[in-house]
This record gives structure tokens, C-alpha cells and sequence, in this order.
């Protein structure tokens, strides 16, 4: 794999809408465009490398200041656009190695950057906009959570090149202590370790996994399913629910996030039996 991240992405980008450069004004590193998916004329966004951006952080297709901003910016461009009409589709293309870390983007606020993309992301799913998720490549750490993890469907490719998790492999030995061996054999019997995306698919938190035969140039007949499977998933996202609870109620995560599920009951119980009590004193 390249070390670049955002390879894939460019080139999908492009292979789905025919564009490969950013709005004027807008940095390079985050490409935006509106094209047919179907019988909708969705949005598509980007982040992709800019060896010459501004903040050193970012330059290798991480989701840094300006990135975040300018993601934020263009959904909240088409939830207002879109308040009294139809709710287009948003299709977040994904493929980049985390958020940026670096003293510079630390001091600027970059949580507050992140938070304003997901927060663009999530306040258009409930709003009505069907939003896909279409992992081509990485999708780690805060850089997946600003740009698709708020996604109502995440498909991804089945490929070895692809890989969704917290953080790197490395740095999830250093935090644990362990090996990276070591990780990888604790990762045959517990796939939230797995770096694998068959693994995370067994969390219950993937719409679909793709088969296409070249994730990284993809040819006719690969961008015709894709188109396919995100019309399919845009058409399934607008006839269920707004919230994330199907993460939650999928058959995988039943079987493989039995804590997950059980951790949140326990809170909503918390919650309702504090909210009970705290009206009952006035």
C-alpha cells in the first residue's frame, strides 16, 4: 500500500462523480461535488493528500483543521439548502489515516474542527438526509469519526487493503503494553483487536461488505456495483430509522457486542430512573 492514504479515495471519488478537484476556495485536500447517484443528485466529499497544504500535520490525507471545517461547512450547505425540499443523499468517501495531531492543530482547537464535521454529519441524518458511508481504504481514529462514522450505512470493500479500527496498529501496542504479535494472536479470538475488515465486519457495524476486483483503479464493471450498492443502501437508510440504533440490533452485534449492549441499557436505565427522580422534586 501507498504510504499515502486518500489514493483510493481520489480515485473513487472520481470514478463516481467524474470530478477530482475541490471548489474554488476551498482546500485541496477535501474534494466536494453534487452528481446523479440514481434518480437523486447526491453530495459527495473527499479527504485526500495535499503534499503542499498549509498545516504539515495534514498533508499525508489526515483530517486536520482546515479539513474539518470544510466538511462541516459543505453538509450544513445541504441540510439548509435542502430544509423545505427533498433531502439529497450524502455520500462520504473514505479513505485517510486519522485526524491530524501536531501542536499547531492542538492550540487551534482541533477537537473543536472534528466535532463541527460530525456534528454537520449527524444534524443532516437527522434531518432526513439518507448518508453513506463508502470505505475504500483507512478509516482510522478521529479522522473516520469527523468524515463517515455518523453515516445512517457503512459499506466498505472486502480487501486487505482496507481497514476501519481506533487507532494504528503501533500505537495500540505501545497503549496495551503488548506486541504487535502479540496483538495479532489476541486478535484471532477477539475482533474488536482485529485490524482485519472481515473481523469488523462481525461487530455488526457494516451495512455491506463489497467484492470488487480493483478497490484501487476500479474499472466499469467495479463502479457499476458500487453505484448499485449505494443506491441500494441511500433507498434503505430513508425507509428506517434516523438514529444508529441498527449498529446496536444487528444480527452481528447481538452475537459479538453483548457488553456493548448490555452497557447501554444499563445507562438508559441510570438515565430514566435520574430523570424520574430529578422531576419528581420539583
Amino acid at each position: 500500500m501507498s504510504e499515502f492514504t486518500g489514493i483510493r479515495g481520489r480515485a473513487w471519488f472520481k470514478a463516481l462523480t467524474g470530478q477530482e478537484s475541490s471548489i474554488q476556495g476551498d482546500p485541496p485536500s477535501v474534494l466536494t461535488t453534487d452528481a446523479l447517484i440514481g434518480d437523486d443528485k447526491g453530495r459527495f466529499l473527499c479527504v485526500v493528500p495535499d503534499p503542499g497544504g498549509r498545516f504539515p500535520c495534514a498533508r499525508r490525507g489526515e483530517v486536520g483543521l482546515e479539513e474539518a471545517y470544510t466538511l462541516a461547512a459543505r453538509v450544513r450547505e445541504v441540510t439548509n439548502a435542502d430544509k423545505d425540499g427533498k433531502k439529497r443523499p450524502i455520500i462520504a468517501i473514505v479513505d485517510l489515516k486519522s485526524q491530524a495531531y501536531g501542536r499547531r492543530e492542538e492550540i487551534a482547537g482541533i477537537h473543536l474542527a472534528a466535532a463541527a464535521a460530525a456534528d454537520a454529519y449527524a444534524t443532516a441524518r437527522f434531518a432526513g438526509h439518507p448518508i453513506v458511508a463508502l470505505i475504500v481504504g483507512q478509516a482510522i481514529s478521529g479522522g473516520f469519526l469527523t468524515h463517515g462514522y455518523q453515516a445512517n450505512r457503512l459499506l466498505a470493500f472486502d480487501d486487505d487493503g482496507v481497514l476501519i479500527h481506533a487507532m494504528h496498529k503501533e500505537a495500540a501496542a505501545r497503549v496495551t503494553r503488548r506486541t504487535v504479535a502479540q496483538l495479532d494472536k489476541l486478535a484471532e479470538t477477539v475482533p474488536p483487536l482485529s485490524y482485519d475488515v472481515r473481523d469488523y465486519a462481525k461487530l455488526g457495524l457494516l451495512y455491506k461488505l463489497l467484492q470488487v476486483a480493483n478497490p484501487q483503479n476500479p474499472g466499469a464493471s467495479d463502479i457499476s456495483l458500487v453505484r448499485g450498492e449505494l443506491i441500494a443502501a441511500i433507498q434503505d437508510a430513508r425507509k428506517g430509522s434516523r438514529d444508529l440504533r441498527t449498529r446496536l440490533d444487528s444480527e452481528g452485534a447481538r452475537s459479538a457486542r453483548k457488553a456493548s449492549r448490555l452497557a447501554r441499557a444499563r445507562l438508559e436505565e441510570q438515565w430514566k430512573e435520574q430523570a424520574f427522580t430529578t422531576a419528581s422534586s420539583y
